[in-house]
C-alpha cells in the first residue's frame, strides 16, 4: 500500500531496481512516474499506461488493443505510446521515473541516458534494441531527450498498475474516456531531516553497481 500522501507508482519506483545505474538517492526524487506494459497474443494484444504525480495524483490511464508482432516489440511501443502522452501533458524541464517490468528495455532507457553525458555519447553498455520495433525505439529516444532528467526501474509485472490495462484492453477501455489533465504536482517540501531511500548501488555495498 502507498503511504498517505504519495504515489502509488512513486512508491514502486523507489523500491524497485533501476538496471545499470548506480545512482545517488536524490534522483529518487521524481516529478511524474510513467508506468507501461503491453501484450502480446495471436489473437491480439494490448499497450497499457498509467501516469501519475509525485504527489499521487492520476495525469493519465490508457488502455488500447494493439497487434504487435512479439511481446517484445508490445513492450517499446507501450513505452513509447506513455511518454507520447506525458510529453503532452507536462513542461519539458521535469524528472521522470520510468516502471517497466521488461528488463531489457529498462536497461536500454537507462544507458541511453547515460550516454547523453558521455564525452562519446557512448553507453555504459552496448543497447540491445530488437529489430522490429523499428521507430518506436527512435519516438523512445527522442522523448528520452526532451525531459530534464529520466530513469528507468523494472517492477514485476503482478505489481504493474500497468498490466491489466493491457491485458485487458477492451474491458479497460472506459478508462481513455477520462478527461484530459494537465497537473503538475506539488512543491517539493524540504527534506532536510528525511533521509530518501537508498539506491540498488548503496544497498549493495559503496561503489557497487545497480543490477537487473
Amino acid at each position: 500500500m502507498a503511504a498517505h500522501g504519495r504515489s502509488a507508482l512513486r512508491d514502486l519506483f523507489d523500491e524497485s531496481p533501476t538496471p545499470h545505474i548506480a545512482h545517488p538517492p536524490r534522483t529518487h526524487h521524481r516529478d511524474f512516474y510513467v508506468a507501461t506494459d503491453g501484450s502480446f497474443r495471436e489473437s491480439g494484444g494490448g499497450l497499457g499506461a498509467v501516469i501519475e504525480t509525485r504527489d499521487g495524483t492520476r495525469v493519465a490511464r490508457i488502455a488500447t488493443a494493439d497487434t504487435p508482432p512479439d511481446n517484445n516489440v508490445a513492450e517499446y511501443r507501450a513505452l513509447h505510446l506513455g511518454l507520447d502522452v506525458l510529453a503532452a501533458r507536462a513542461p519539458r524541464d521535469v524528472n521522470v521515473g520510468v516502471l517497466v517490468d521488461h528488463d531489457a528495455l529498462a536497461s536500454n532507457v537507462n544507458n541511453t541516458v547515460l550516454a547523453t553525458n558521455h564525452p562519446d555519447g557512448k553507453p555504459p553498455r552496448p543497447l540491445s534494441i530488437p529489430s522490429a520495433t523499428g521507430y518506436h525505439w527512435r519516438g523512445i529516444q527522442a522523448r528520452l531527450s526532451g525531459f530534464e532528467e529520466v530513469r528507468a526501474a523494472r517492477i514485476d509485472s503482478d505489481q504493474n498498475p500497468a498490466h491489466p490495462l493491457a491485458n485487458a484492453p477492451h474491458q479497460y477501455e472506459h478508462v481513455n474516456s477520462e478527461p484530459d489533465r494537465c497537473v503538475l504536482p506539488e512543491p517539493v517540501e524540504s527534506t532536510a531531516r528525511e533521509f530518501p531511500p537508498p539506491s540498488r548501488a548503496n544497498r549493495n555495498g559503496a561503489g557497487g553497481r545497480a543490477s537487473d
